[in-house]
């Protein structure tokens, strides 16, 4: 999955939108894409009713309760164009699917918009969180899987007068986590979120 991460600028501009899917919970995706150094790729839960995803696309292996490890095409008018598996326990060869994917993709003969243009992060966004809160907790998580630490510097009201005090300034409180972007200070955990997934993925 970092390696089909990677490649992200590569099929947007193709007009591909690559997702995992499994029958796990979005909290362990959560924490696997983190476990793997951050996963910006949309992760599907497959979760109830148990598989019935991947059962669609004929990858669901009934015996073991889980899907196969398969990679499945599907184009713009919602036509399976490829699906191949390299068991579950076989590795995916991320540069041949990804050139099969663009060859497929310029196969294509329907009518598609072009990507939509992503809109980033203002460079005077900030992030305020504190020590010991599920919340910044959980937004930490996000900020890690969307690869945003060099693009969104962290603010620990906890360890930094300074951005306390900043964060009073930005917001009226002293609330965290707080996201202050586009003159706005949001300061609920799936509003962050929300707005982070938005502004570089996408996605809502």
């Amino acid at each position: 999955m970092p390696a089909l991460d990677a490649l992200g600028e590569k099929l947007r501009a193709a007009n591909i939108q690559p997702l995992g899917v499994s029958v796990d919970s979005r909290h362990c995706h959560l924490h696997w894409g983190l476990s793997l150094g951050g996963v910006a790729i949309p992760l599907l839960q497959d979760f109830h009713p148990k598989g019935a995803m991947a059962s669609a696309y004929g990858h669901y292996l009934e015996a073991g309760g889980i899907p196969d490890r398969a990679t499945v095409f599907v184009d713009a008018g919602g036509t399976v164009r490829y699906a191949a598996s390299v068991i579950p326990a076989g590795a995916r060869d991320i540069p041949v699917l990804v050139d099969e994917m663009i060859a497929l993709a310029g196969q294509y003969g329907g009518e598609m918009s072009a990507p939509a243009a992503l809109v980033g992060l203002p460079s005077d966004a900030k992030l305020f969180v504190k020590d010991n809160c599920g919340f910044s907790k959980a937004v930490l998580a996000v900020h890690k899987n969307l690869h945003l630490e060099e693009r969104l510097p962290i603010e620990n009201v906890s360890k930094d007068a300074a951005a306390m005090a900043a964060l009073q300034e930005a917001s009226g409180n002293q609330q965290a986590p707080c996201l202050v972007i586009d003159d706005k200070a949001l300061l609920e955990s799936k509003d962050i979120i929300r707005a982070l997934v938005e502004k570089t993925t996408g996605f809502n």
